[in-house]
């Protein structure tokens, strides 16, 4: 009987020991997250040009643009519209795509027809994270952790919202337009 106690409390232990280390790995990838810094110049960086070709390939027709925090390519990729963001280090942040509301997850799109009913559904952007890079995402000027999410823009009046999708189809607002 007494090793069996014993093997139960070093199980909740050994138990507790993980959960404790997960949380501590959590806070860690936390902090090495890079900040989002702002670009300085008007000028897109030849870095992140040479390394959207490495990525992407020699495509015809990119159009380069310069915003605060990010040197963006706008670019058609097998008949689709991307844009590829790049970070003050010249890295690939990730792309947004135009979607329609039958991409969204089954379950996502039940919950919007039934918590915004009375709004009309406009435009759905997916952003795909590039998981390599810890650098944040800016959409809609609010800045989120980067992961691969949905934004669906909703409208009621002059009322003018954007909700935010996760990849198992939870729904979160996300911002006031």
């Amino acid at each position: 009987m007494t090793v069996l106690f014993a093997f139960g409390v070093n199980q909740i232990q050994a138990q507790v020991t993980g959960s404790e280390q997960a949380n501590v790995t959590k806070k860690e990838l936390k902090s090495e997250r890079k900040a989002l810094r702002k670009l300085e110049g008007n000028n897109v960086s030849q870095f992140a040009k040479n390394n959207f070709y490495t990525e992407f390939g020699n495509l015809p027709n990119v159009q380069w643009r310069r915003d605060e925090n990010f040197d963006v390519a706008t670019f058609s990729e097998n008949g689709q519209k991307l844009e590829a963001f790049y970070d003050s280090d010249a890295n690939l942040v990730g792309t947004t795509a135009i979607k329609t509301f039958a991409d969204l997850p089954a379950n996502a799109q039940r919950e919007i027809k039934s918590k915004y009913n009375d709004y009309s559904i406009g435009q759905v952007l997916f952003f795909d994270d590039n998981e390599w890079n810890e650098t944040d995402m800016i959409m809609y000027g609010s800045q989120f952790n980067d992961a691969d999410n949905y934004f669906v823009e909703l409208s009621k009046g002059n009322d003018r919202i954007v909700v935010r999708v996760d990849e198992p189809g939870y729904v979160y607002f996300f911002t006031k337009l």
